[in-house]
């Protein structure tokens, strides 16, 4: 058994009370905490209400010497038996004001805290469909519906410290104006002044994100000097770190954290329009962006921003290198580091949906090698 269900078709056992609920951060995810009174249990839902995340919490009740067959006929989370419990006795039934939820920075995984103490963890590793649960702090032994909080504890408590400072930092007033001086600081000196900026752009999105954060604003770094063009950088991506980047690497400080920038020629407000789509893209789907990586546009060609009558591009390609194409020497903008990481900054090439599926099926190195051999220019014109 690899699912934990809530309830059967047939409607079958006790009903089930919700006993907390609440959405990340970012919109992107949904705890559910619930109890049938027999067995209380925690689910992790998409924006699809699909569950990606669950872990069994405890039972409130004695315990029986093997998993209840019957509740997993019926479609119910079992009681776990007394050789993988903490309390097989049982223990009191939950309190929706002692719990507080407690989400990772990257808004994919979330610990709940009972009385100020870890109960359960569901991380953004937590994946059902492979039998991947969470970890409960009343579970001794692994199951396909909990493993012991008390093996991770020591990578857990620590993150969980992170995440509540890093909210709190968040909230504080001033957060957001000193973060942001701190962004256009560095890029004042690597890129000369500033234009015009662009607040909270990705809300502007239609159907976008519908949760809090991130905010992200668009700064215009124009012509300056012996540099013929001009850079449009985001300003806010890097304040978080973004998901599942920990599925992937060992060590996420590296690659948690980044600004998106386009070098072009073209009037910098159509330019700029390509970032309320990419701006809380990350945390909205619930990914993380990669030098190499390459990014499907999200509706009809013709309405992609930064098409100019010649090629219809459909996608963008993202390159931490600019000089693997034609064009200038880029301006260097490491040096920046947020929260300890180090911040890079991924430009965006426009590619065709031809690209994009080349890029699928032999690899963005085969394909930044292609467009290389053309001769195309990472500054867009």
């Amino acid at each position: 058994m690899s699912v934990l269900r809530r309830g059967s078709a047939a409607g079958k056992g006790p009903a089930v009370t919700v006993v907390r609920t609440e959405a990340s951060p970012y919109g992107s995810r949904l705890l559910v905490v619930e109890t049938d009174g027999i067995v209380s249990a925690a689910y992790l839902k998409d924006s699809r209400d699909t569950v990606v995340g669950a872990v069994w919490i405890t039972n409130h009740g004695a315990v029986p010497a093997a998993v209840d067959e019957t509740r997993l006929d019926d479609g119910q989370t079992p009681m776990l038996p007394a050789s993988h419990v903490l309390h097989p006795e049982g223990r009191p039934q939950l309190k929706a004001d002692a719990l507080e939820v407690v989400w990772f920075e990257e808004g994919d995984g979330v610990a709940v805290l009972e009385e100020g103490e870890p109960l359960f963890v569901i991380p953004g590793w937590s994946d059902m469909s492979r039998g991947i649960p969470g970890y409960s702090r009343d579970v001794t032994g692994q199951s396909p519906f909990a493993f012991p909080l008390d093996d991770e504890i020591e990578e857990f408590g620590p993150r969980i410290d992170r995440a509540r400072d890093h909210w709190k930092i968040c909230e504080a007033e001033g957060s957001w104006a000193d973060f942001q001086q701190s962004v256009l600081g560095h890029l004042l000196q690597r890129l000369g002044p500033g234009g015009h900026y662009w607040h909270d752009v990705g809300r502007q999105l239609p159907g976008g994100n519908t949760g809090v954060r991130p905010t992200v604003g668009v700064t215009e770094r124009p012509v300056s000097g012996d540099r013929e063009y001009t850079v449009l950088s985001t300003v806010g991506m890097s304040r978080q770190r973004m998901p599942t980047v920990e599925l992937y690497e060992d060590d996420v400080s590296p690659y948690s954290r980044i600004e998106l920038a386009v070098a072009t020629s073209l009037p910098s407000q159509r330019a700029g329009s390509i970032f309320p789509w990419l701006a809380q893209y990350p945390w909205r789907v619930v990914t993380w962006f990669a030098a190499g990586d390459v990014v499907k546009w999200y509706h009809e060609a013709h309405t992609f921003p930064l098409n100019t009558g010649e090629t219809s591009w459909e996608g963008v390609l993202l390159l931490d290198d600019p000089s693997r194409l034609a064009g200038p020497v880029a301006p260097g903008l490491t040096g920046l580091s947020t929260e300890g990481d180090p911040v890079r900054w991924l430009w965006l090439v426009p590619i065709t949906d031809e690209e994009h599926r080349y890029a699928k099926s032999e690899g963005s190195d085969a394909l930044v090698r292609r467009l290389a051999q053309q001769n195309r220019s990472w500054v867009i014109s």
